[in-house]
């Protein structure tokens, strides 16, 4: 699995103790890097971590990101290019309201886009459709 923005770490580390094979984690801080790689120490795990230009070409069959909607937005194509076919892709940090126009962004690569909202937050996920990654 892929934590992209993995700040401490928590995403990845939670996906290892439930059974994740592997985990990796893409920050553009060093210092969340530097936390990411002593958590997963502390509990005893490997989480690979990478600055973005640092880290390896590769698809993965899930992906999470707990980012803000503008970072996500600017990252979706990334992220759709990281998420493998038929694999999920589930963002945090959005903010209610913010939903409508981050579905939009990444129709054009996932498909049963859903929303699942608690308070004021709004996380989203879908599957990484085949006909995206052909054309």
């Amino acid at each position: 699995m892929l934590d992209f923005g993995c700040g401490s770490g928590i995403l990845a580390l939670a996906a290892l103790k439930l059974g994740a094979a592997r985990a990796t984690g893409i920050d553009n801080d060093p210092q969340a890097l530097t936390a990411t790689a002593d958590n997963a120490e502390r509990n005893g795990v490997t989480i690979a971590t990478f600055l973005p230009q640092d880290a390896p070409a590769g698809c993965y069959p899930v992906v999470v990101a707990n980012i803000l909607a503008a970072a996500l937005d600017a990252l979706a194509e990334t992220l759709a290019a990281r998420t493998a076919p038929g694999g999920r892709l589930a963002m945090s940090g959005i903010l209610a309201g913010q939903e409508e126009a981050l579905l939009a962004r990444f129709a054009p690569w996932f498909d049963a886009l859903q929303v699942a909202r608690e308070d004021d937050w709004v996380r989203l996920d879908g599957i990484r459709n085949q006909a995206a990654v052909a054309a």
